[in-house]
């Protein structure tokens, strides 16, 4: 669940009862409003037609500040204008200081306590961590205490209402953070593209590096291919006897010759005895 997802839920009644009320029933609203638990956007009762009449009239006109108060300021800013501004119950004291630590985190994520003692008129550190602890608790905002180092580092934190006179700052800075996030969108696709065509090109030199190796392969294992069938018929030549290759008449010559110097040889007669 987002922080600040019910707060808005938490003003409607405030919203329907300011409907049917004017002047000091519309002041006890808004005295009421800035009181009550997890009441802690107000924009919505700050457009309402009968709290705008409160600004106009002399007698009700600091409960319309006061709810400008709530809406868009800090403890800090009650301090300054306390005399103008109708006085704070406990509640009330305590709902603007969650406030003010909001504000104050907008600034920066890492808020130190004597940052914060000063900010919030907090008279030590063991009330401050409490009054932290709480906001915590009722969503106001994510964050870690650091006791060792005095600090509170904050994670996240719910919005506040936005001062009209401030929307057109807010709007810049908008506009810089989308231009900003443009360029760097920009130059990170422009690093994909340099990465995907790189990736291409390798591919390419592999597939090439591939065929190239295949083909040598081919031609080493043909070579030796050939090789080896001039060396198995050199060998067959060479151990297969050189009968096979005489003519025949020679053969036939060598067995005729053999024959005839068997019937030249006389034959030497026995003794009888």
């Amino acid at each position: 669940m987002e922080l600040g997802q019910n707060f808005s839920a938490k003003l409607e009644p405030f919203l329907l009862m300011v409907k049917s009320a004017k002047g000091a029933g519309a002041a006890k609203l808004v005295q009421d409003a800035t009181a009550a638990p997890g009441v802690l956007v107000f924009s919505e009762l700050l457009e309402m037609p009968n709290v705008q009449e409160l600004s106009k009239s002399e007698q009700h006109s600091k409960f319309y500040s006061l709810l400008q108060l709530f809406a868009y300021k800090t403890y800090q800013d009650y301090l300054e204008h306390k005399d103008a501004l109708p006085p704070l119950n406990n509640a009330q004291i305590t709902k603007l200081k969650y406030l003010s630590i909001v504000s104050l985190a907008s600034e920066r994520r890492i808020l130190p306590y004597s940052e914060l003692l000063k900010a919030l008129d907090m008279p030590n550190v063991r009330e401050l961590e409490d009054l932290i602890i709480d906001a915590i608790y009722q969503d106001i905002l994510r964050g870690k205490l650091d006791q060792k180092e005095e600090q509170l580092e904050v994670e996240y934190t719910m919005g506040r209402d936005v001062e009209p006179a401030s929307v057109e700052g807010l709007l810049v800075a908008l506009q810089n953070w989308a231009s900003t996030t443009s360029a760097v969108l920009s130059t990170l696709d422009a690093k994909i593209n340099s990465i995907a065509a790189e990736t291409t090109h390798q591919k390419g030199v592999k597939a090439e590096y591939e065929k190239t190796l295949q083909q040598n392969l081919k031609e080493v294992h043909d070579k030796n291919k050939d090789k080896g069938t001039a060396a198995r018929r050199v060998y067959e030549r060479e151990n297969m006897g050189m009968d096979i290759d005489e003519p025949l008449e020679m053969r036939g010559g060598k067995n005729r010759k053999a024959s005839q110097d068997s019937a030249a040889k006389p034959l030497r007669k026995r003794n009888k005895f």
